[in-house]
């Protein structure tokens, strides 16, 4: 059982990027929101993925930096100064690297939780003054275990991620249609060496449209992902679209109304599993048991033994990815659309 928190109990969440790692951090806010209701949690987020948190109703307060922040001498004091008026009782270190490490410090809270080593790098456990040493193997069970210190132990896994009515209406305007449903398929990534041929994209989408009468529509992000979603409709001989550009709570919306997504280890995946879509994840340089879409609702597709790269080559080997044939992603969504049915 949690210890009870003191009155106007203040958290700060310290997760600064990228948009999947967002997502995979939601379900440690959740949890203590869940815990102690009184709490009142802020996050320390960079960028465009702040986006991911607008309207979710464990995060009181989104304090926003800017990618970069840390080279920027004002832009430490503007930060310093906004987390000195927050006043925090716990800061909570979800990324464990030197930035999230001088943020939790910046915080002054007297209590900062974070990871020990080697599960925080570049110095950062520095910053904590309470280290845990996760046990667990997935990335959102690791955050999670950080928060047995203040007495939650082992909280039950919960996105609730918010709906955006607007953003709703504004995908259902263009949102492809059919009789079998909709199957949402992402080709970007973060790393290259995350991507998936864009000819096996629309392979996947050719036999799903042919096999199972399901429609194919491409998101993207950007131009070079936009170049790609053009060449899969291109191939895809009439059984994929191109979304238009979409903002994260309409790319939320959009995998709401899909039957299914499929995609590479990137924010999209993660957005659309924790919306509680049906996904086929594509898992190369990282294990899915690392960073899969959570939850039974999901399938994982990997490569072969020993096609990994060592983590060191995580971010520039692509041949993982290239032994992900169509075959194994169409057999794993025949089989989720099977059980939707």
């Amino acid at each position: 059982m949690s210890p009870s928190p003191p009155a106007n109990e203040r958290v700060v969440i310290v997760r600064l990027s990228a948009i999947g790692d967002i997502v995979h951090a939601i379900p440690s806010a959740v949890a203590i929101k869940r815990a102690r209701p009184s709490t009142e949690i802020a996050w320390v987020v960079e960028g465009r993925a702040a986006d991911v948190l607008e309207g979710h109703p464990a995060v009181d307060r989104i304090i926003r930096v800017p990618r970069g922040w840390l080279l920027s001498p004002a832009a430490v004091r503007r930060l310093a100064g906004e987390l000195a008026g927050y006043r925090a009782d716990i800061a909570i270190d979800l990324q464990g690297l030197f930035k999230s490490g001088v943020a939790t410090w910046l915080s002054k809270a007297p209590m900062r939780l974070g990871a020990s080593r080697p599960h925080a790098r570049e110095l950062s456990w520095l910053a904590s003054t309470r280290r845990v040493s996760p046990r667990r193997p997935h990335i959102i069970e690791r955050h999670l275990e950080l928060l047995a210190p203040i007495g939650i132990a082992a909280p039950k896994v919960e996105f609730a991620m918010p709906r955006n009515e607007a953003a709703r209406r504004s995908v259902a305007g263009w949102f492809p249609r059919s009789d079998s449903g909709t199957a949402v398929l992402n080709p970007g990534a973060g790393w290259a060496s995350k991507l998936w041929p864009t000819e096996r994209f629309a392979a996947v989408a050719r036999v799903l449209r042919r096999q199972h009468g399901v429609a194919s529509v491409v998101v993207w992000g950007g131009p070079d992902e936009s170049a790609a979603a053009d060449r899969i409709v291109a191939d895809a001989d009439g059984a994929a679209t191109k979304a238009p550009p979409t903002s994260l709570s309409e790319l939320a919306e959009t995998a709401r109304l899909a039957r299914l997504f499929i995609s590479s280890d990137t924010g999209p995946l993660h957005i659309a599993a924790a919306v509680g879509t049906p996904c086929v994840g594509l898992f190369g340089p990282v294990p899915a048991s690392r960073n899969g879409p959570w939850g039974s609702i999901h399938a994982t597709v990997e490569p072969p033994a020993g096609m990994r790269p060592p983590w060191s080559r995580r971010k520039t080997d692509s041949r993982s990815m290239l032994a992900i044939e169509a075959d194994d992603v169409l057999a794993a969504a025949g089989r989720l659309l099977a059980r939707s049915r």
